[in-house]
């Protein structure tokens, strides 16, 4: 992954109003009470957070995709946008949905890496093809048809391109590794030098 300087501070408690204050707690619940660095980053514009978290929460909550599934497509995001912090906050998240470590690392070499099975390899088709041309090939779109009903579909192409957005927030801004998240995590699979993952 590609290191990237801060180009923008997270905003502090002190600096926000009020009820930005509340929702940034709120966020923070989940990790004693630290909002991630995502979240105090765009923090600099309260009204754009809480429009992005909107679409976001249901991309991760109310989603129709099985979890296990979306962070396939989020992780083969991260790292053909070579997002240090998306891929490692996902790390953590498709762990939690069932993938293993052997996987995560697969999603690096792509749809044609042996182990995946006929719905994996078409999910990393998929986010392939709109990373590359933001459309979805006709015979893929049919296999994936075979396996999701229409509002799945939909909710695939949202969330492939939801994270590409992400990614280009978090590349940009240069938003920094949360504290809680280790090194370890991030160079997860990341490896530039060994040929194991296709950079683009």
């Amino acid at each position: 992954m590609i290191k990237r300087t801060r180009r923008l501070p997270p905003a502090e408690m002190s600096d926000v109003d009020e009820e930005t204050r509340r929702l940034l707690k709120a966020l923070g619940e989940r990790h004693d009470g630290r909002p991630d660095n995502i979240f105090t980053t765009l923090a600099n514009h309260p009204d754009l957070l809480k429009r992005f978290l909107g679409l976001g929460s249901h991309i991760l909550m109310t989603s129709t995709l099985p979890p296990r599934d979306r962070e396939i497509l989020i992780l083969r995001v991260g790292w053909l946008c070579q997002s240090e912090y998306e891929w490692t906050q996902h790390v953590e998240l498709a762990r939690q949905s069932g993938l293993t470590g052997e996987e995560i690392e697969r999603v690096t070499a792509g749809a044609e890496a042996s182990g995946w099975n006929s719905l994996e390899a078409e999910l990393l088709r998929a986010v392939d093809q709109l990373h590359e041309n933001a459309f979805i090939k006709d015979r893929t779109w049919e296999a994936l048809g075979r396996h999701y009903r229409t509002r799945q579909l939909m909710d695939l192409v949202f969330t492939v391109g939801q994270y590409h957005m992400v990614a280009m927030a978090l590349n940009t801004f240069g938003v920094q590794l949360d504290p809680r998240l280790s090194e370890t995590a991030a160079g997860e699979a990341c490896h530039e030098t060994t040929g194991k993952g296709r950079r683009r």
